[in-house]
């Protein structure tokens, strides 16, 4: 039986990045082991997909001392378990994951890129963190690209050898699930819980973004552009997820106004996006930079009209006035005028997102991206 590891930084990218995916290659027949950070979520993850976890203490930020101490466990558990394949994910796990699995003598190492953190960066930290990607892709046999601009990016940075590199199929890391995502399948109770969080009124336009309420998510710009916007006082502005001021924090007059202002909602990180997506109506995606985003597709699936920045990773799924509308990035006036123009337009928008629905049916199919994943594992190894 072929040994596959899976690695991680935290449990929630396990979780929500690659969910269903180490239980898909244990039904193919794989030895699967997944390997991150402790965190709560972890025995849900052992339990949803069926394999055994190993904790390495990962942190998401530099600390050198405690990186060398994860590189040497990683090392160690990965030379007693001699896989076929190494497979990471996110930075630091990269990192350290590609660089152990060569120490330990491992073939097949695989890294997925889902974005480039140094790209808004600045300064030493910038060429720190840019190095690391390039140590990252020397140490791995073959990069993965989630999106086919990042793979130009990439090569047009020159960060790793053009041979390493490959977006499978149309790009994602994971597909979307078009059962979950789906207003077919949506739970009375789940649809009532987050109708009474966001509390609408009833001809309330409902702006939705979901993610990590953080800088580089654009969040303080679409804060401003709501504000400046002719529509606050007929919409609601709902920020789905937590804010993670110890890494990149979200400026303390924005916080005010997010807290104070009766027209935005923040709600906690819930496992239920998809009943936030059926009550909303455009989702905003203002990232400063993304691999390739998941909740576009999430959106798409669902037929919820986009906003996004003109990002690398957003441009591969939404194309503007055809399947969403596409803003600069960091554009507070012309993502105002789109969230005007989404609100008087509705129909014109709601054409875009039944476009959008139908390529993201076609092109990005969770069940087609596992099966993708696994014939390269095939292929790799020699296993089938």
């Amino acid at each position: 039986m072929p040994k596959l590891i899976r690695i991680t930084t935290v449990p929630l990218s396990l979780k929500l990045l690659l969910s269903g995916q180490m239980k898909y290659m244990k039904t193919a027949g794989w030895d699967v082991q997944m390997v991150s950070a402790d965190g709560k979520e972890v025995n849900e993850v052992i339990a949803k997909e069926g394999c055994e976890h190993q904790s390495i203490p990962f942190t998401r930020q530099i600390t050198p001392l405690q990186d060398l101490v994860c590189l040497w466990k990683l090392y160690q558990f990965l030379k007693s378990e001699q896989p076929d394949i190494v497979h990471t994910h996110t930075p630091k796990a990269g990192l350290l994951g590609m660089l152990a699995a060569k120490l330990a003598g491992v073939k097949t190492r695989i890294h997925t890129v889902a974005g480039l953190p140094y790209v808004v960066t600045k300064d030493n930290k910038r060429k720190m963190l840019e190095n690391a990607e390039r140590w990252t892709f020397k140490y791995a046999t073959h990069v993965w690209p989630n999106s086919l601009s990042l793979k130009s990016f990439i090569e047009k940075e020159q960060l790793a050898r053009p041979e390493k590199l490959e977006v499978l199929g149309n790009g994602s890391s994971n597909g979307v699930d078009l059962v979950r995502f789906s207003r077919e399948n949506l739970k009375e109770n789940h649809l009532v819980a987050a109708t009474m969080r966001v509390m609408p009124g009833e001809n309330d336009f409902i702006i939705l973004a979901v993610g990590r309420l953080v800088k580089d998510k654009g969040i303080q710009e679409l804060v401003e552009a709501f504000l400046k916007s002719r529509i606050v006082n007929k919409s609601k502005l709902v920020l789905l997820g937590d804010y993670e001021q110890h890494l990149d924090p979200v400026d303390e007059d924005v916080i005010r106004k997010i807290e104070d202002h009766p027209r935005i909602v923040q709600v906690s990180w819930s496992d239920h996006v998809e009943h936030y997506l059926a009550i909303s109506d455009v989702l905003v995606h203002a990232s400063h930079r993304e691999g390739f985003p998941n909740v576009i597709l999430e959106a798409g699936a669902m037929q919820v009209p986009v906003i996004c920045s003109d990002i690398p990773g957003n441009t591969d799924i939404v194309r503007n006035k055809k399947t969403g509308l596409v803003f600069p990035v960091k554009s507070v006036s012309v993502l105002k005028d789109a969230l005007e123009f989404a609100y008087v337009k509705r129909e014109s928008m709601q054409v875009l997102a039944d476009t959008l629905y139908k390529e993201v049916v076609e092109k990005f199919d969770r069940r087609r991206m596992h099966a993708l994943i696994l014939e390269k594992y095939h292929r790799l190894t020699g296993h089938q």
